[in-house]
């Protein structure tokens, strides 16, 4: 079983910077992929940047290009999300995710993903 915890959002000011934390424990390969996913009120979840822990490739969707940097600390698997330069528009509820033997971020879908956490809301407002 695969447990992922996610821990850091909270209120920002447009501009501001927030990091969040995905805690993952279980039986769980420090070779997997991690992504995060956003699902903001009346739409639909969207994957905003992913991880492979297997060769350290990352991926951002346009949106985020730029602003924000994921990294993995695959000792103590732990996956980070740090965004800067927030807008309204990122406010949603973050969520990490990953798949059982996805070594690559080649999964875009949510569906794709078994392993869920619960959800740390962010909202950018001023």
């Amino acid at each position: 079983q695969v447990q992922l915890v996610e821990s850091g959002g909270g209120l920002v000011q447009p501009g501001g910077s927030l990091s969040l934390t995905c805690a993952a424990s279980g039986r769980i390969s420090t070779l997997n992929a991690v992504a995060w996913f956003r699902q903001a009120a009346g739409k639909e979840r969207e994957r905003v940047s992913c991880i492979s822990g297997s060769d350290g490739r990352k991926f951002y969707a346009d949106p985020v290009k730029g602003r924000f940097t994921i990294s993995i600390d695959s000792a103590r698997k732990t996956v980070s999300l740090q965004m800067s330069d927030l807008k309204p528009e990122d406010t949603a509820v973050y969520y990490c995710a990953t798949e059982n033997l996805a070594l690559s971020c080649s999964l875009y879908a949510p569906h794709e993903y078994g392993h869920w956490g619960r959800g740390t809301q962010v909202i950018v407002s001023s």
